[in-house]
């Protein structure tokens, strides 16, 4: 499509009370301004970010996960303001859409409604119970004729229900022409992008004011609307999956990272967490256990396990305070309190409570290899780097510190000592003391 978009995302947030520009911050596992490029690629093949404050740090974040996007520096010094963030910008095409970084919850579907008809400017309007302290939008046989702020409404204006939207698809042409005309003869002394649409009626431009949903086009400003467009944004993303065939109990209790992704059948019960790029096929996740940006294939896992960042687990189970990091399991039973990190798990191999690997020596980590049918016994420590083959048994309190080969029992244990009627000794002679 022939449409050119620029996401204005220079400001510097300071209702969000952080040192994370507004912009960056995570909505549903990544950053709410990549969900808006996410909806305008959806759209078009020429995209700029309009950057000012942290503008460095930002750009760098784009670029490690998108390619073919443009930058433009605001020049806020000399010319602040939504309308002096357009100053300098360069579309191909001949309709801009102009969209905010801290809208993440637009979708390409809405946006596309914006982009439609002939008029000079397509505006964004929302139709709100209560618009108090909002600007209304006055339209006139389906043409904006002014936006009026609220403090100069009368009596008759205030009861409009409709206020601006703050997207706009404006044609090239017009942005060329009205963009260097703003000045900033205002309380504020900023060049306000709004202005142009009173430029355009002036001049008799048609202006189209195009009705949205005010939950696509909510803007996020402080820690309280961020976490209302998270529990939106979930709302969503739940809603998508149960409707792939995915399974869930009490789903309201259930996070789902926006980059996760489901196949075959999947349940996740109360409490779940998906975190990161995780992918799950013909899994069971059971109560408030956490999947953090791992493979999870015809296997269980919890109640209340955790799988830690580029673990791969298959056809495994894993019970309930199992622990599994930067690990690939296949065929594997470990039932519960265990910690198994940096590991190669072969088929047919259990792994009893307690057991560990000990992976750090405080300096590096180091790899756990273990073949297949093998049988590790409870309050195990597996201090790597260690090989441990195939058909191998390792008894209970053992502590494997060298490679142990196929076919081998593993056994460390200091002898069992017992000293006759101890009991007695102990407490009676204690009782005997006390007496006299």
């Amino acid at each position: 499509m022939s449409i050119s978009v620029v996401i204005l995302a220079a400001g510097q947030g300071t209702r969000m009370k952080s040192a994370i520009p507004k912009v960056l911050h995570s909505i549903s596992g990544k950053p709410m301004l990549f969900h808006v490029i996410d909806a305008a690629k959806m759209l078009s093949d020429d995209i700029t970010v309009v950057l000012y404050h942290q503008a460095n740090r930002i750009q760098k974040e784009i670029e490690a996960q998108y390619k073919g996007i443009s930058f433009h520096r605001q020049n806020a010094q000399e010319f602040p303001g939504t309308g002096g963030a357009m100053r300098g910008v360069h579309a191909r095409h001949d309709k801009v859409l102009i969209l905010n970084g801290d809208m993440p919850l637009m979708t390409a579907d809405s946006l596309l409604s914006l982009t439609r008809g002939d008029a000079h400017i397509n505006m964004s309007v929302l139709k709100l119970d209560d618009p108090s302290g909002y600007g209304r939008v006055i339209i006139d046989e389906d043409n904006v004729q002014e936006i009026v702020e609220e403090k100069d409404c009368t009596s008759a204006q205030k009861k409009i229900q409709s206020v601006n939207g703050g997207v706009y698809c404006v044609k090239k042409a017009i942005l060329e022409n009205y963009i260097p005309r703003l000045n900033n003869i205002n309380a504020q002394a900023e060049y306000y992008l709004t202005d142009i649409i009173k430029m355009a009626v002036d001049e008799h431009k048609t202006v189209h004011p195009v009705f949205v949903e005010e939950e696509e086009f909510k803007g996020v400003n402080s820690k309280l609307d961020l976490a209302s467009a998270e529990e939106i944004m979930q709302k969503r993303i739940r809603h998508r999956w149960m409707r792939e065939g995915v399974s869930m109990r009490l789903p309201e209790t259930i996070y789902i990272d926006s980059q996760a992704v489901f196949e075959g059948e999947c349940i996740l019960e109360n409490g779940v967490c998906i975190q990161g790029k995780s992918r799950l096929n013909n899994a069971h996740i059971k109560a408030h256990s956490v999947i953090e940006e791992s493979y999870i294939e015809n296997s269980d896992v919890g109640p209340m396990g955790r799988i830690r960042p580029h673990s791969k687990i298959i056809n495994t189970h894993i019970g309930n305070f199992v622990e599994i990091k930067k690990s690939t399991l296949s065929g594997v039973k470990a039932g519960h309190l265990a910690y198994i990190g940096d590991a190669t798990i072969g088929e047919g191999t259990n792994l009893g409570a307690g057991v560990i690997t000990c992976n750090y020596d405080g300096k590096s980590k180091h790899k756990t290899i273990i073949g297949k049918n093998v049988f590790v016994g409870s309050d195990t420590q597996l201090v790597a780097p260690v090989v441990i083959e195939d058909d191998v048994m390792i008894a209970a309190g053992t502590t494997v510190n060298k490679n142990i080969k196929q076919g081998e029992l593993a056994i460390s244990r200091a002898p069992l000592r017992t000293i006759q009627n101890f009991f007695y000794k102990f407490f009676l002679t204690e009782t005997s003391k006390e007496d006299k």
